[in-house]
Parts: structure tokens; C-alpha cells; sequence
């Protein structure tokens, strides 16, 4: 089979989102604006709560889809329809905002660690405006691979013949979580067109020639397989990758649409009260 190379590197760019949080934005930035059909992958990482305290008060979404997986601390969400869960440290969210939505994510945590990701997946035009729905997986349901010096959690798609929780994504999505120790290799099919990544958020992995330092995001060329090596340290990455969508983008802030009439109708039914009725 044959590897899939790095074809470019990107490292995150220091912003703030929400009511203030401070995080690293790797995709949506000038730098990658998108990799079809992910539109933004942000981390958050921090044990001082004045840079994330004030978490991400009520805000709308239509669209595409957030992915929110933790790694430390605990956040819980709300939503205008009365939806609550509460996320924990290797928990996932996998939320389609479909036709629109009003939640907010709020830190559960006076102090220590927050650390996490947050993915944006486009939908297809015809699923846009789908009724929004949780996928909620504690960290208890999300299996885990023991093979060759990699332990991996998969949360959505399949490694060898484990099936992550995720299920019924219309761009079948593969994500993985793959820590490996010293010196271990890790291979991973991955045929057909999907768009891919992998981003490493502790130590470094070489993929192909590619050698990728922590905070540091690969985007996958074609071929059939990846392979990361860790070299005389371990190393931590996250392996994602999704169908591409090749579909006209229009987007504004929380709405993501294909065309520009299609955003305005969306500020249009938030501004008159039927943004939550729409569909």
C-alpha cells in the first residue's frame, strides 16, 4: 500500500473565541482557511482559568457540524431547546447544528487543566438544514487499540476491525487519537479521496519525510495508508480525516451556507425569532 506524504505543515496562530478564551486556531486561519470539508480546528490548552473562564456564552450555529473532544477538565453545554451534558476528559461531542441551533459551552472548573479541540465539519447543501442533534460518547464507550507500540482511541470510523461510537455522519468521518511510544510505528489504511490531517499535540512523529513537532499540523497527499514513527520520545497525534464535500462555501462567523443569500437568510430568520423554527 501506499503511503500518504505530508504535502504542506501548519502551525496554530494564538487567538481568542467566545467570551475570551484563549486557544491556538490551525485551521481557519490565512494560512488554511479550510481543508475540505473541515472548516476549523482550534486547541485550547491551559491551567490558568482567567484564559478560559468566561467559556463560550449562548451563540448560533447553522450549517456544519462542531466536534468537541477533551483531553482534560470539564465543560457542559446548553441549548435553547433544553439539551445539557457535560463533557469530561477524554469524553466527544459531536454536534450537527444542521438548521440552527443556540448553545453554550461553559467551563465546569474554578482551576486546572482545560485542554481540548474543537473540529468544524461542513455539511452537504442538502443536509444544511437538518435538524440539529447530539452525539454525546463519555470516555467510557470510545474503544481502545493496543497493537505495535501505539495505543489508540477511536472515536469515529474504524481501525482495523474496531468501530468507533460516532455514527451516521453523512462525510464518514475517521478520527483518531494515536499516542506511541519511543521508536513504534503506527500504520493506518486510509484509501479513497478523503481529506486528511494529522496534528500532533505532544512530542513529534515523522510522517513520510515530514517531521512533525508538537502543535504542528500535516495535511495528508493521496495514497493508501499513513504511517507515523515516533522518534527517541513518544509522541501524540490526532488522525482525522473526512469525504470532501467540493461545494461552493459562503460563511459568516457561526453560519456556513453556499451562497451569500443563504447567510442572509440565516441573520434574517435570527434577527425575527425564526431561526430555531426554520426547516
Amino acid at each position: 500500500m501506499i503511503p500518504r506524504p505530508v504535502v504542506s505543515t501548519r502551525r496554530g496562530e494564538p487567538t481568542s473565541d467566545g467570551a475570551g478564551v484563549r486557544l491556538v486556531r490551525v485551521i481557519g486561519t490565512p494560512g488554511l482557511d479550510q481543508l475540505d470539508p473541515f472548516l476549523l480546528l482550534d486547541e485550547f490548552r491551559s491551567d490558568d482559568a482567567s484564559d478560559y473562564g468566561a467559556g463560550f456564552p449562548d451563540h448560533p450555529h447553522r450549517g456544519f457540524e462542531t466536534v468537541t473532544y477533551m483531553l482534560a477538565g470539564e465543560m457542559e453545554h446548553r441549548d435553547h431547546a433544553g439539551n445539557r451534558g457535560r463533557l469530561t476528559a477524554g469524553s466527544v461531542q459531536w454536534m450537527t447544528a444542521g438548521r440552527g441551533i443556540i448553545h453554550s459551552e461553559m467551563p465546569k472548573q474554578q482551576d486546572g487543566l482545560m485542554w481540548g479541540f474543537q473540529l468544524w465539519v461542513n455539511l452537504p447543501a442538502k443536509h444544511k438544514m437538518t435538524a440539529p442533534r447530539y452525539q454525546d460518547i463519555p470516555p467510557e464507550r470510545i474503544p481502545v487499540v493496543e497493537k505495535d507500540g501505539a495505543v489508540v482511541r477511536v472515536v469515529a470510523g474504524s481501525f482495523g476491525e474496531v468501530v468507533g461510537p460516532v455514527r451516521d455522519v453523512v462525510t464518514a468521518p475517521l478520527y483518531l487519537d494515536v499516542a506511541l511510544r519511543a521508536g513504534a510505528t503506527f500504520e493506518c489504511p486510509l484509501t479513497g479521496d478523503r481529506s486528511g490531517f494529522v496534528y500532533v499535540f505532544e512530542g513529534a512523529v515523522e510522517v513520510g519525510e515530514a517531521h512533525l513537532e508538537r502543535g504542528t499540523l500535516g495535511v495528508l497527499g493521496t495514497g493508501e495508508l499513513v504511517r507515523a514513527t515516533a522518534g527517541p520520545q513518544p509522541g501524540r497525534f490526532l488522525l482525522v480525516a473526512a469525504q470532501p464535500l467540493r461545494e461552493p462555501i459562503a460563511r459568516m462567523g457561526p453560519f456556513v451556507m453556499n451562497t451569500r443569500a443563504e447567510l442572509a437568510q440565516a441573520v434574517d430568520d435570527l434577527q425575527s425569532g425564526s431561526f430555531l423554527r426554520t426547516g
